[in-house]
């Protein structure tokens, strides 16, 4: 499992992008999608909802089960990613590029977000 050093990662297994002009792409991570299985459903935030940092703001549905998904910050959706609504198993096929799942834009970071080095310990 390779986590791309250029990211953050919460204790929920979702990533995020570097900040750019106060917006952040979110995922899940390949450990994450992995022990989903195959994903099946994606339910989004949408556009103009406010997600909080380790809040529910959506859920993932694989053959397996039904997971939340958790904003890892606090702030505004600016877009879901419409190709993961038609095509869930982008998801599992490409977790870190085509598999994105909204975009934040950034009112409050927490601080316990992990680097690819300390998200690659804590998962195991």
């Amino acid at each position: 499992m390779s986590n791309p050093q250029q990211l953050r990662y919460s204790k929920e297994h979702e990533w995020l992008s570097a900040v750019e002009d106060g917006v952040a792409t979110v995922g899940i991570t390949e450990f994450a999608a992995n022990a989903l299985g195959d994903v099946v459903f994606a339910q989004l935030p949408a556009v103009g909802d406010t997600v909080t940092a380790g809040e529910s703001c959506g859920e993932l549905e694989s053959t397996k089960s039904v997971s939340d998904l958790y904003s890892p910050v606090t702030g505004e959706v600016v877009a879901a990613n419409q190709d993961v609504v038609d095509d869930p198993a982008l998801v599992n096929s490409a977790p870190f590029e085509g598999g994105w799942l909204f975009k934040v834009k950034i009112t409050d970071e927490p601080a316990d977000l992990m680097s690819a080095d300390e998200y690659t310990a804590f998962a195991g």
